[in-house]
């Protein structure tokens, strides 16, 4: 299990009401796991995606097909706010739930996450399936929302050691003063303190 990170680092604008605003992996895996229903594979998809690719609600919302290549298997990102878009590898995990979804899509939608209505799967629609998923994961997390996917791939590839520039290019961010957070949050950089 990964050690705690100092709480006064990314409380951003919830410090009263969570006590960090990132998931570990494990966290994730269990939103994932508790997918189920008829929505199971599109729910999996859409966390899976959001946060191995950085997206913002907005951005796994207005995903299509046309930035998903199967072949070269890659996924071109479209960055809100001002970002900068990049193309990131796309793993098997994710192949296979794209392709479930491939196989089942809306006829003539160009999007990739859709209601069960074949309309555009939106960001208020994410907001309610990842609480749900919480609480249903019985995390211990009160109010998990969609951008917390976001803040755990910053947190993750800044608790692995990959460059700040890299995880800036990777999550778009077109000032880098928004990914230097991630590696102040970074335990991986005590890692070498008291050892036994």
């Amino acid at each position: 299990m990964p050690c705690p990170v100092p709480l006064d680092i990314l409380r951003l604008k919830h410090k009263d009401k969570r006590p960090r605003e990132y998931l570990y992996e494990h966290e994730i895996d269990a939103l994932i796991k508790v997918a189920s229903g008829p929505n199971k594979t599109r729910d999996q998809a859409l966390i899976l995606i959001s946060y191995r690719h950085g997206l913002r609600a907005g951005e796994a919302s207005n995903l299509k097909w046309s930035q998903i290549d199967f072949e070269t298997r890659r996924i071109h990102v479209t960055r809100q706010k001002g970002g900068i878009d990049s193309v990131h590898p796309i793993r098997d995990q994710e192949i296979r739930l794209l392709k479930k979804l491939w196989e089942n899509r809306t006829p003539g939608s160009p999007y990739v996450f859709m209601t069960n209505r074949g309309t555009k799967f939106n960001t208020a629609a994410f907001q309610k399936m990842i609480a749900s998923l919480g609480k249903k994961a019985n995390l211990t997390i009160p109010q998990i929302h969609p951008h917390m996917l976001r803040h755990s791939t910053g947190y993750k590839l800044a608790n692995e050691g990959i460059d700040t520039r890299a995880i800036q290019d990777y999550l778009g961010h077109s000032n880098i003063n928004n990914t230097v957070i991630y590696t102040k949050l970074s335990s991986a950089k005590f890692d070498g303190l008291f050892l036994d």
